[in-house]
């Protein structure tokens, strides 16, 4: 431990001068102690990223990840209109979109020759597809990219073939696994709590039906993420609890590759426009999501995941200093945040990521779904020639 941090946690409070001192001694920060350092402030705060931080150092190194991965949200038609989403459109909606097969296979072709080596697909739940749609998507793509990995279909949509089948949730994730599924997006998990769900939506599964579904796809051998999205009706118990919960399951499956705090988007939202929600969190909530997630879950889940396109490039290097290593990916293409109101992009070259990286004092590494280095150090930027950040204009 630094001098510097040993500086810093002589001038906390007792409370959470306490606390962190558990973390640093490697014993379990409980639900109940996630709560009191939710409510840090000033030098607290200070102290609780700088723990964080020392806490990721030692776990996972000075490593920042990232992947190249491009996002194919093949439909946006949705059925649940969801208050705190932008994306779903009905079907006969001006806006709405379905990509063919054959669509989706190009842009994952695309994606190939470029050098991703993951896809990541995701839609809203468009009721004139069938619920064979999540199979016959899997098997035209991995007919023509075999060694592409393809991480797709969160519980809900999981949830929706299975209802649509008349299969359960295991025959589903078996048939996938079995064409190719290589991990599973743990989206749709929200905050997983009843009363916040029914705010945010009735029409979504159920805190319960995630799990289940999440641990189905885990014992079946399809690893997954894990998410919450805050800042909008929930409360700092809401975040301590759900983290706790993500923590249980990590310990009875193993499943998770990674943790992503997700803040909310509110801009373009029913939520915000009805008055019935936040305006997402603020840095500070951020930055304590991040920090708080390393100490209570960093040994059983090492990767903590920023979000640039939720945080900003600005934003996601403060958080990289406090608890998280890992960058995400290239995205292109993301559409959920945007149309939510997200204005950092569709995109993010390796390049540029590798420089933000480099400025922190860190190592760049690419990696793939599955935290598999497959590079380590800047190879796409060069510091002599800080103008040439290539653009790319996708399909």
């Amino acid at each position: 431990m630094t001098t510097n941090l040993n500086n810093l946690l002589s001038t906390v409070s007792p409370k959470i001068g306490r606390l962190l001192d558990k973390a640093l001694n490697d014993t379990e920060i409980s639900e109940a102690d996630g709560l009191v350092l939710f409510g840090a402030q000033g030098v607290d705060l200070l102290a609780l990223a700088a723990t964080a931080n020392e806490m990721r150092r030692r776990q996972v190194g000075d490593r920042v990840t990232f992947v190249k991965v491009r996002n194919i949200n093949f439909t946006n038609v949705c059925y649940t209109a969801c208050t705190f989403c932008e994306f779903g459109r009905r079907l006969k909606a001006d806006e709405a979109y379905t990509f063919s097969p054959e669509e989706v296979v190009e842009q994952a072709v695309e994606a190939w020759n470029w050098g991703c080596t993951e896809i990541c697909m995701q839609g809203g739940l468009n009721p004139k597809l069938g619920g064979d749609i999540y199979l016959r998507l899997l098997k035209a793509v991995k007919k023509e990219l075999p060694d592409i990995h393809i991480h797709a279909y969160s519980p809900f949509e999981i949830q929706h073939a299975s209802h649509v089948l008349k299969q359960s949730p295991e025959t589903v994730l078996r048939e996938l696994k079995a064409a190719g599924l290589g991990s599973v997006p743990g989206t749709a998990a929200e905050i997983l709590d009843i009363e916040v769900r029914q705010k945010l939506t009735k029409n979504k599964l159920s805190a319960e039906a995630w799990v289940d579904i999440i641990k189905t796809a885990h014992r079946v051998g399809l690893p997954s993420t894990a998410t919450i999205m805050y800042g909008h009706v929930d409360a700092p118990h809401h975040w301590a609890a759900h983290i706790a919960l993500i923590r249980d399951i990590q310990r009875e499956t193993g499943g998770f590759t990674e943790f992503v705090p997700l803040g909310f988007i509110h801009q373009n939202t029913k939520l915000y426009a009805d008055g019935s929600s936040r305006p997402g969190p603020t840095g500070m909530e951020n930055l304590k999501m991040h920090a708080i997630a390393r100490l209570m879950l960093g040994h059983d889940i090492a990767n903590i995941q920023v979000s640039w396109v939720k945080m900003g490039l600005p934003m996601a290097q403060m958080i990289l200093n406090a608890g998280a290593n890992d960058f995400g990916g290239t995205l292109i293409n993301e559409r959920i945040s945007k149309m939510a109101g997200a204005t950092t992009g569709e995109y993010m070259p390796p390049e540029e990521f590798e420089r933000v990286i480099l400025d922190m004092g860190r190592i760049p590494a690419e990696r793939n779904t599955l935290y598999d280095i497959i590079h380590e150090g800047a190879r796409h930027y060069d510091p002599s020639r800080p103008n040439t950040i290539r653009p790319f204009k996708p399909i």
